[in-house]
């Protein structure tokens, strides 16, 4: 399913040609496990630098590190609210890096709220943009379970990453019933959806807009406390990474 096959228009800004890259919708827990974050971010980082956009929904968690992990330039927000509102506020930094150098997309009017409908519209949004969709950590009866309906329902595959026992319990339930599939190994599965053919050299991407604000800033040795306020979305991310060091209350890229 594509954009045009809603009946509702879209409002958008940033960089529409993000639409037609290959795309993995990327979907999960907003209070996921430390472990389900290093994952999400290695792989939607290693997605990103062999072409592949990532799609996600702009919220905490999951959604967050996903978009972090992609770079700003080579991932797409939808929005459960209107264009100009910056929800949940404590990503507003994230959302407006994307706004400029990635894609924002929202089928509701400019400052519309969001409302508990709009999440589950939002999210079949999320999971109709991608080609199939990953869900890093979720329980049941979680948001997550409506992305899961709606690929089911497009006849999407669902990837999910192993778990802890009792941890997780939607995406285990998932495999369990043959509706989705373990990622046992990451490498191997970004070339099994690019192909050998299209892989990039290490540290590369197809794309040429990969400026990144976070980035620039960081290459001064700023402070701790600067950077945290400044980007209080992405600091967190960049440490569990790997991405940055703090070192003498000072931020270092850990190149």
């Amino acid at each position: 399913m594509f954009i045009d096959d809603f009946k509702f228009n879209f409002s958008y800004r940033g960089n529409l040609e993000l639409l037609k890259a290959k795309k993995i919708s990327i979907v999960g827990s907003r209070k996921p496990s430390k472990y389900s974050r290093e994952m999400i971010q290695k792989l939607s980082s290693l997605l990103s630098r062999h072409g592949v956009c990532i799609v996600s929904g702009g919220a905490m968690g999951i959604d967050a590190v996903a978009h972090n992990g992609a770079g700003i330039s080579n991932t797409i927000a939808v929005l459960p609210c209107g264009i100009d509102v910056r929800y949940p506020s404590v990503n507003k930094n994230l959302l407006n890096n994307i706004e400029k150098n990635g894609l924002l997309l929202s089928q509701f009017e400019d400052s519309e709220k969001p409302r508990n409908y709009y999440f589950v519209q939002r999210n079949e949004v999320v999971v109709s943009l991608g080609e199939l969709l990953v869900v890093g950590e979720a329980d049941l009866n979680s948001g997550s379970m409506r992305s899961i309906e709606f690929a089911l329902k497009m006849k999407k595959k669902i990837y999910v990453l192993p778990q802890r026992l009792g941890e997780s319990k939607a995406t285990t339930k998932l495999v369990e019933e043959n509706k989705a599939e373990f990622i046992y190994d990451i490498e191997k599965f970004v070339l099994d959806f690019v192909g050998k053919d299209t892989l990039c050299p290490k540290g590369k991407t197809h794309l040429e807009n990969t400026s990144d604000d976070f980035i620039t800033f960081c290459k001064n040795s700023p402070s701790y406390d600067e950077t945290l306020a400044k980007f209080p979305d992405r600091v967190f991310e960049a440490e569990l990474s790997g991405e940055i060091v703090v070192q003498n209350g000072k931020v270092i890229l850990n190149n």
